[in-house]
């Protein structure tokens, strides 16, 4: 394992093993069990887990070797960028040994069980029970928005398992088998022609104690640590490649690659950031830079895009340092939406009449305008704009709650009305 704190020489190190190891024959089970072994695949994760334990400017260095050598990431999804970073924050010994080494190496799909028909921007609000029964927890009620959820081994749930508490106090937080008769998974079909998202249904639904995450009743304290990675662009669990779906891990890295390059859809482009290559190629090929216009547009996501890396790095250090996540938050994920915007705006601009196609006659196949439309989503996903706005209003301008907020925050939830 590498001891040096200095970049050039985490890059070095990195880039040789790459050169030695990177094989695109490899299948992907033997790649990204390499991958974990050396402490390559996530290399700020804590050693023995996938990483190196490494610092942010030494992983960026490492992730940067990779690149140079024209290597295939590591895995990708809900499972690497929001389970194993709330696992690492709170999971006991056992759990981290139970399951980071199938998140490390690609072997289990998990899913988000959050949100739900009657509480989506108030997400405290939730009505899913989960009521002890000796060792286990029985789990009833309904879940929607779930990414991935038809392929997912696993999921990360939070439930009501106090409804005499407050709303944000009766919470708790489990880390549930998907492969049971209780669990039905239904997809949703978007207006994209993709299912990414799903409602799933509760039915008797049993979870082990043992796979309760955190202290019974602190859930929404866990669910906002989770929820603070699902906001950071620069999340360190992101990969290259589609974030949701079953892979195939017989398959050698190089088909996978060029079967990811073929269907890569709106949704996985935006979470992986691969957008912006896609942008530059649009750029140039119709010569939108000699646009005056076109070219201050791509100054202000520029702008957006360095704006965000450093509310980022404040979130980590909240993180990092123990603490509960703060507004800034929220600020990283209302420039996400909005640099999302912006860049969907400019590059059906670039296109010309060539942007109101779709599909095949599309340029690329429709790859950018398939983004495009799923853009709106960005504006949802992980907690609306506005609710990231009431936020930032109530907790660094000092602005009022909504009228009757701070009552509804201390009443049981039982007593609080329902539509």
């Amino acid at each position: 394992m590498s001891t040096s704190l200095d970049p050039e020489a985490v890059y070095t190190e990195a880039l040789a093993w790459y050169r030695e190891n990177w094989d695109p024959d490899l299948t992907l089970a033997d790649w990204w069990g390499r991958l974990a072994d050396a402490g390559w695949a996530f290399p700020s994760w804590p050693e023995g887990f996938g990483g190196r334990g490494l610092p942010g400017p030494l992983a960026k260095a490492a992730t940067k070797a990779r690149l140079a050598a024209g290597a295939f990431g590591p895995p990708n999804g809900v499972a690497t960028f929001l389970t194993a970073p709330t696992l690492l924050h709170y999971g006991t010994d056992d759990q981290l040994q139970r399951y980071m080494p199938g998140i490390a190496r690609g072997r289990d799909v998990w899913c988000q069980l959050f949100s739900e028909p009657g509480s989506g921007s108030d997400m405290a609000s939730l009505a899913t029970r989960a009521e002890r029964d000796g060792e286990e927890w029985v789990v009833n009620g309904q879940k929607v928005w779930n990414s991935g959820a038809q392929h997912a081994r696993y999921g990360i749930l939070i439930a009501r398992t106090d409804p005499d508490q407050p709303k944000h106090r009766g919470i708790t937080y489990f880390l549930i088998d998907m492969d049971q008769d209780g669990v039905d998974v239904r997809p949703l079909r978007e207006m994209t022609g993709d299912a990414a998202f799903n409602e799933v249904f509760l039915s008797d639904a049993r979870v082990r104690d043992v796979d309760r995450l955190g202290e019974v009743g602190e859930g929404w304290r866990v669910a906002m640590t989770t929820l603070s990675h699902e906001r950071d662009p620069d999340n360190v669990g992101l990969g290259d490649g589609a974030a949701f779906g079953r892979v195939d891990l017989t398959m050698t890295v190089g088909d996978h690659a060029r079967n990811l390059s073929e269907r890569v859809d709106g949704f996985s482009l935006a979470l992986s950031g691969g957008v912006t290559k896609v942008l530059d190629r649009l750029v140039a090929e119709f010569d939108a830079a000699a646009d005056p216009l076109l070219r201050q547009r791509l100054a202000r996501i520029l702008e957006l895009r360095r704006t965000s890396r450093w509310s980022g790095q404040r979130a980590t250090e909240a993180i990092k340092s123990g603490g509960q996540p703060g507004p800034e938050v929220s600020t990283l994920k209302l420039l996400g939406s909005e640099t999302g915007r912006q860049i969907r705006d400019t590059g059906l601009a670039a296109m010309g009449a060539d942007g109101m196609l779709w599909g095949d006659d599309a340029p690329h196949n429709g790859l950018f305008h398939s983004f495009a439309m799923f853009t709106p989503a960005q504006s949802i996903a992980g907690g609306t704009d506005e609710v990231q706005r009431n936020i930032i209003g109530e907790r660094v301008l000092g602005l009022p709650r909504e009228p009757g907020e701070a009552e509804l925050r201390t009443r049981p939830w039982s007593e609080l009305p329902r539509s």
